[in-house]
């Protein structure tokens, strides 16, 4: 039976074009068209299904409920991905299939899964441990790998290095189930592009450190005696002007409303006639009065911070799930959640690492708010660099006869 082991990563083309990484580990990189929005949840749920998200649903890294009235971000229930995986026929004939540091992977049907899942205390602090199926591998991986920085994996101290802690834990799962088909994610390359820009020295850097990591896989699928392709999710930009603050607009005309509490502004979707739920470049905007999307969009467009207000009907982002409108940045920019323009009325949870729970992608929390501060900054100009626009994503395979010219037409061939 072919082995496979997939790699999904941050990974641009004309990145690897402007240093001459071209070729690296082996492999000789090509150039593809990102899926739209190109953001993490959204292009691995395409990869894995080879469809679009009008048909698989992921339209953000996030959701916004319309019974519960409520955002969320981050959520790795495998049911939010519909539709049939690229792995089904190769499974039901067989093979063995594994999920590693992939979006949406828990309850996936698959074969193994690791995945980060820490456990926060009541008391406050958390238990830095990964979800694994089969529930036991989590105590071997601890003793063969060490304790899983995860405080390296996101937040201020987010380093390019947790990489090799993932090969590692990679690495010792497939040793322990031997995958047929391996899907790997690897953060390497999304810290400091994000914090310095995609052209700064930390990211060039972080890029040569994805090369080293990248020489281990090519060494450990020789071993396996399996074929390799590496897929980038999509290319971090530039930021150069100013984030748009669509919920700030929205609340200054009245469609967003905050509940007031001692002295700080918290979100009230009970009785908000519009929300934008932002996410890197774009960001959804759910209107409730079919009536409002028209005042909504123009209320936006206005501001002209904006490449696009695109109203849903038609677009091959589509979903039910998505907003009545969807915003893209100006190029260089990007979108930020806050509703508040002064800094007393920002919610507690503001300055603090809350990525399931906060109503928008925050790259903020990226940087400490100061030197000896346990708190994240709320400056949104310290950010470098953003996605989610479509973009040209580099990739490579062992495989020849793996290619396209898109994520969706790799996807369609990487098992064919």
């Amino acid at each position: 039976m072919k082995r496979l082991i997939v790699i999904a990563a941050g990974l641009g083309y004309e990145d690897l074009e402007r240093l001459g990484m071209r070729k690296m580990a082996g492999l000789e990189f090509r150039s593809a068209m990102s899926v739209f929005p190109a953001v993490t949840c959204v292009a691995q749920a395409t990869f894995r299904t080879a469809a679009e998200p009008c048909d698989h649903g992921m339209v953000s890294n996030g959701f916004f409920s319309r019974k519960l009235l409520k955002p969320s971000f981050w959520e790795q229930s495998a049911a939010l991905v519909a539709g049939p995986r690229i792995w089904d026929a190769t499974r039901a004939g067989g093979a063995k299939v594994g999920m590693y540091f992939w979006q949406q992977s828990l309850g996936e049907s698959v074969d193994t899964v690791l995945s980060p899942a820490p456990i926060h205390k009541h008391g406050g602090g958390m238990i830095m441990r990964n979800y694994t199926r089969p529930a036991g591998m989590g105590d071997m991986l601890n003793q063969v790998c060490g304790t899983f920085p995860l405080h390296r994996y996101w937040g201020p101290l987010a380093s390019p290095k947790v990489g090799r802690a993932v090969l590692a834990n990679f690495f010792a799962m497939a040793d322990a189930h031997e995958p047929d088909v391996a899907f790997l994610y690897l953060p390497t390359l999304d810290y400091h592009a994000q914090r310095y820009g995609p052209a700064s020295r930390a990211a060039t850097r972080a890029l040569r450190e994805f090369r080293g990591q990248m020489e281990k896989l090519t060494d450990f699928a020789a071993k396996k005696g399996a074929t390799l392709t590496v897929c980038g999710d999509y290319a971090i930009a530039a930021v150069d002007i100013p984030p748009a603050h669509p919920n700030a607009t929205l609340r200054r005309e009245g469609f967003f409303n905050v509940r007031p509490v001692a002295g700080r502004a918290y979100p009230d979707f009970y009785s908000s006639r519009a929300f934008a739920m932002c996410d890197h470049e774009i960001a959804h905007v759910y209107v409730r009065d079919p009536e409002d999307v028209a005042k909504v969009a123009d209320a936006l467009a206005a501001t002209g911070e904006y490449e696009a207000v695109e109203c849903r009907a038609g677009q091959h982002w589509a979903h039910p799930s998505a907003g009545e409108l969807l915003l893209t940045a100006k190029k260089g920019s990007w979108c930020a959640y806050p509703w508040w323009t002064d800094a007393r009325e920002a919610p507690d949870w503001a300055t603090h690492i809350d990525i399931h729970n906060k109503p928008g992608y925050d790259p903020c929390e990226l940087f400490f708010d100061g030197l000896f501060s346990l708190k994240t900054c709320q400056d949104a100009a310290r950010i470098k660099g953003t996605h989610g626009r479509q973009s040209t994503i580099a990739w490579a395979s062992t495989d020849l006869r793996v290619g396209g010219d898109s994520m969706k037409a790799i996807a369609a061939r990487v098992l064919a």
